[in-house]
């Protein structure tokens, strides 16, 4: 992984980490598009980690934009985030229990 360099701290640059439950980095045309979103707010790429995190920098200056985006700059989300990928999960479990339930519920009633 990449350091901060002290530099780049001292000359006003903000770092963040952006992550994807998806792995939306894996796809390197989906990064590309995800990444010329994130550079409308000032962002550019300083390393990938793996198919669900990039670091992203940008001059503190930037901020003077940031009101006029239609997001939020300082996201660490694209897409879902962890919390929400569990609920979709748990909801298509259940849904699916509950299917499964009707049916033997279903059978039940018919064999008697």
């Amino acid at each position: 992984m990449t350091s901060y360099e002290s530099a780049d701290l001292a000359q006003g640059w903000e770092f963040k980490i952006l992550r994807s439950v998806r792995g939306e980095f894996k796809n390197l045309q989906r990064m590309q598009q995800i990444l010329n979103e994130e550079a409308r707010a000032g962002w550019a790429l300083v390393e990938k980690f793996d198919n669900s995190r990039v670091r992203l920098k940008r001059p503190a200056s930037a901020q003077r934009n940031d009101a006029h985006l239609g997001f939020d700059p300082y996201r660490t989300y694209y897409g879902r985030t962890e919390n929400e990928q569990a609920i979709v999960i748990l909801a298509w479990v259940f849904g699916i229990m509950a299917v499964v339930a009707l049916i033997l519920g279903l059978i039940a009633a018919m064999a008697t």
